[in-house]
């Protein structure tokens, strides 16, 4: 969004953005129009089917505290994604607010007191900068955790679904040659994602006491052992 308000005429190629149209990033997906495309690592049914992974991972939850932070348009929308999804699998959900660091400890704990079953971890950078932080406190609280980057799983987390966001900047070259090559942004198309990766962390379901299905790990890309 600094980069948009600062110029109208250079051209400016996302790589993993949220949902660009309601961040006000683009027109629409299929016309950008202005001087931003590139590639959105937005897929709201990724939300149903983290939520749907960790019910199969654990068949009787019921409680899941979602992370996120409230000041963040991004993850305002993903918020409502996963109000949705919950909804749909009969899951109740638990409102874990972090804005900073400092609010880390406090949302994970009080995500225990609930009786929270698991963690799903909403796309914020405040969170996504800060990985190990919460895969720690997630453990600790024996909290099986999903988030939608590998790194997460990485970092000690349980699990990462989400897209192959190596993938997204390897296509989003593809966009600036595009560009050096005459083509105006605002007529390139906002392209979604292709691939998808599930990393699970073996090592951690074994520290919190999780037998992960066969059928789960039978599906994972890579697993961490």
């Amino acid at each position: 969004m600094s980069a948009k308000n600062a110029t109208k005429t250079i051209p400016i190629v996302i790589a993993a953005a949220g949902d660009p149209v309601a961040l006000g990033l683009v027109a629409s997906l299929a016309r950008p129009g202005g001087n931003v495309t590139g590639l959105s690592q937005m897929s709201p049914e990724l939300a149903g089917k983290r939520l749907a992974l960790l019910r199969e991972i654990i068949p009787k939850l019921s409680l899941v505290a979602a992370l996120w932070n409230p000041d963040s348009r991004t993850s305002v929308l993903n918020w409502k994604e996963i109000q949705l999804a919950a909804r749909q699998l009969g899951i109740q959900l638990h409102s874990a607010e972090v804005r900073n660091i400092k609010d880390f400890d406090r949302a994970v704990s009080e995500a225990s007191a609930a009786r929270a079953g698991a963690l799903a971890i909403l796309p914020n950078p405040v969170i996504v900068t800060n990985l190990k932080r919460v895969a720690d406190l997630a453990a600790k609280s024996r909290l099986p955790s999903i988030m939608h980057v590998r790194e997460f799983p990485d970092s000690g987390g349980l699990v990462g679904l989400g897209p192959d966001r190596s993938d997204q900047f390897r296509r989003a070259a593809a966009y600036v040659d595009k560009i050096l090559k005459g083509a105006k942004p605002g007529d390139l198309p906002i392209e979604q994602p292709t691939k998808f990766e599930l990393v699970i962390n073996l090592k951690t379901a074994k520290a919190i006491g999780l037998a992960i299905p066969p059928s789960v790990l039978l599906r994972a890309d890579r697993v961490i052992e």
